[in-house]
């Protein structure tokens, strides 16, 4: 299977509904409907060929080969996110963020800026 042709959803609906052993608390987790989730476990069930979870009335009970998948599946969830937090803290790093009230925008900041932190580039302090 190509990357391309991974399923992504499938894959994040069956990790969250194995999480909370439900399809209910998995969707409400992802914003999507419990029928959503529903359906994407079930086009990954079908896809693999091998049933994921044993629906009961109260919940989820996931079958070995749920049980097999889900450590991989984590470990390749939990690296993405890891590198996506890398990459993001990079991009962030050295920028600050000031909200202000309208009228020290206005004037005050400008002023403030460059008579408090003569390191910033006067470019820096509009």
């Amino acid at each position: 299977m190509s990357r391309s042709q991974l399923p992504l959803n499938a894959l994040r609906a069956f990790e969250a509904a194995a999480r909370h052993a439900s399809f209910t608390h998995a969707a409400e987790e992802l914003h999507v409907t419990q029928a959503a989730v529903s359906h994407q476990v079930k086009a990954l069930e079908e896809r693999l060929g091998v049933a994921l979870f044993v629906r009961r009335p109260r919940g989820l009970e996931i079958t070995s080969e749920g049980e097999a998948l889900l450590p991989d599946l984590r470990d390749a969830f939990d690296r993405m996110t890891n590198a996506l937090e890398r990459v993001g803290r990079k991009a962030n790093s050295g920028t600050l963020s000031v909200s202000l009230v309208t009228t020290f925008a206005l004037g005050g900041w400008r002023r403030a800026c460059i008579v408090s932190s003569p390191s910033i580039p006067r470019s820096k302090c509009a």
